[in-house]
């Protein structure tokens, strides 16, 4: 490939494209590794700090939300103030911090505690490589070079389950969370060595309380920012509620908890296969078009795989499996379109109402699929019933923004 000529090393050279687009992929994918090798280790978990309750277990996923949800509200503010190498230092020394605690933590509380500092560091890497790219990038530059960042991101969903299960097996879970501190080391260095600061001093804007407050004024009162906010939750909700739930199916449902890093591993790349999908097509039918006609295929297929289940138990892991890639899918259309409609009519302060946007979406999500997975035992029925009811809100939603805007 030839070389980019907008990124440079600390020593002035021209980064090229393979190595920025791994380098990219790789702070991108710091929360989804932080998730998904953590799934095959959870009944060992549970069963070390919470025996007597290990329903518990799925908090270590909300708690690492959560933080994460936290830190996006911060990291792209404080990054526009002091700069985007500082802060990625910042977030992966809170990550590491993290990483270390929940390894040595006794109990289930500390453990919680630590996974949300976790989470809060892992937002840096995520929220900086997106202003990175779009520091050095514009137009279609920008976004070929963020299809082929997603493309590589591809595939740590897909491995991180089998890393995940590798290293418990061999080593204990514990050893997993010192996984993610050497990914965290790996990730500074490569990243401090290899890419200089791609916002100059004179393009970076000073934290103000007023500023904030007013940018979070006008989200809060533009009502298609509102019922976009809203949606995007619910999409939330359904993903984060499946990945709490899939390990316990897998496992006492169907007695598959030794093929469940592979298995989760395809499905969790159908995500991302749709993600590309969408970037082809969205130009063509409109993120609008797009998020409604996902809800809606949604709904068919849960309502379709809850009657099913009502009548017959036979062949109900084909079904599950074809249903649980269909919402996978369904979440990497509806998601981003979604941040995309928040985002346009609030172009002028574009990085707060990033920041604004994807924490109180991915915080709600994460409680509300707590709450859910608390509440309900892991079942394919309650989770298609769950998936089911949100979709039906969703739908209401997108058909009420479809009005709002008409008057508008």
């Amino acid at each position: 490939m030839f070389p980019i000529t907008h990124a440079t090393t600390p020593k002035g050279q021209r980064l090229s494209k393979i190595e920025f687009i791994a380098l990219m992929a790789m702070m991108f994918a710091t929360i989804a590794f932080a998730i998904d090798a953590m799934l095959p280790a959870l009944p060992m978990i549970a069963a070390d700090l919470t025996p007597s309750e290990p329903s518990r277990v799925a908090l270590i996923l909300t708690f690492f939300l959560v933080g994460m949800g936290i830190g996006t509200f911060f990291m792209g503010p404080l990054s526009d103030a002091l700069g985007r190498k500082p802060v990625l230092y910042l977030g992966l020394a809170i990550y590491a911090i993290g990483s270390v605690l929940s390894w040595r933590a006794m109990t289930l509380e500390m453990m919680l505690a630590a996974r949300m500092l976790q989470g809060l560091g892992a937002a840096g890497p995520r929220v900086v490589s997106a202003a990175i790219m779009r520091d050095l990038f514009s137009g279609r530059e920008m976004a070929s070079i963020m299809s082929f960042t997603m493309m590589v991101f591809l595939l740590v969903p897909g491995v991180a389950p089998l890393i995940g299960a590798t290293i418990s097996d061999v080593f204990g879970w514990r050893m997993i969370f010192g996984a993610f501190v050497l990914f965290g080391v790996i990730l500074f260095i490569w990243f401090g060595s290899r890419i200089s600061e791609s916002l100059p001093v004179n393009d970076r804007r000073p934290l103000s309380r007023s500023l904030i407050t007013d940018a979070l004024r006008q989200i809060a009162t533009h009502r298609t920012v509102r019922l976009s906010i809203l949606v995007q939750t619910l999409m939330m909700t359904i993903l984060f509620s499946t990945l709490t739930m899939v390990q316990p199916i897998f496992d006492l449902t169907f007695d598959r908890a030794a093929s469940f890093p592979y298995w989760f591993g395809a499905i969790a790349m159908v995500s991302g296969i749709s993600s590309l999908l969408n970037a082809t097509i969205v130009g063509r039918f409109g993120m609008r078009r797009l998020v409604t006609w996902a809800i809606t295929a949604q709904l068919i297929m849960s309502t379709a795989f809850v009657l099913i289940q009502l009548n017959t138990s036979a062949g109900l892991f084909v079904f599950y499996i074809i249903w649980q890639f269909g919402v996978m899918f369904q979440s990497g259309l509806t998601v981003a379109n979604l941040n995309a409609i928040a985002m346009e009519p609030m172009g002028h302060i574009a990085g707060m109402a990033a920041s604004v946007i994807g924490s109180v979406s991915t915080i709600l999500g994460a409680c509300f699929a707590s709450m859910i997975s608390l509440a309900l035992e892991s079942t394919t029925l309650n989770l298609a019933n769950t998936v089911l009811a949100l979709c039906v809100i969703a739908g209401v939603l997108m058909h009420l923004m479809r009005q709002i805007e008409k008057t508008d």
